[in-house]
């Protein structure tokens, strides 16, 4: 069984994010959605949980997408998911730069291979960063995420 795992911190999940996991989820048998995050550390738009519950929601039309909280290398949350590969999406030819860096150092040190998914698309560019900025600077992001995120967003923000 082909199993990827996509890891992030997927604070919040976008538009652009869910164009790779509906591709990935017609090559692969099965995609895990890793969300890293670090144990001591508080920042984040959402908790680990929530980002977890919104990706769950978002993605539970594909049938062969999990979830999984870890914190460390990412090579050995592979491992522990039962992923076979790293899937790593990119949006352009800088992604494709630092991509290649990591995809040979989680080969070398941890054993995984990492396939490449393009963003393709309207939301082919779409960043967490941009989106957390923008709402909670007053602005609609709705177009660049899925609506139970920008609901979810809209009450954080209250």
């Amino acid at each position: 069984m082909t199993v990827a795992l996509y890891p992030g911190s997927f604070d919040p999940i976008h538009n652009g994010h869910l164009a790779v996991i509906e591709a990935a989820s017609s090559v692969f048998e099965s995609v895990v959605v890793g969300i890293g995050y670090h144990p001591t550390k508080t920042s984040g738009f959402f908790t680990p949980q929530e980002r977890g519950e919104l990706i769950e929601s978002c993605t539970e039309i594909f049938g062969n997408v999990s979830v999984c909280l870890f914190s460390g290398l990412v090579t050995a949350a592979a491992k522990d998911c039962g992923a076979n590969v790293i899937l790593k999406g990119l949006r352009g030819g800088g992604d494709l730069a630092d991509e290649m860096a990591q995809a040979h150092m989680n080969l070398v040190t941890g054993g995984v291979r990492t396939v490449f998914m393009p963003a393709i698309g309207a939301s082919a560019r779409v960043a967490s960063t941009y989106v957390r900025q923008i709402a909670t600077m007053g602005g609609d992001v709705s177009k660049t995420v899925p609506s139970v995120v920008g609901q979810a967003m809209a009450r954080k923000l209250k």
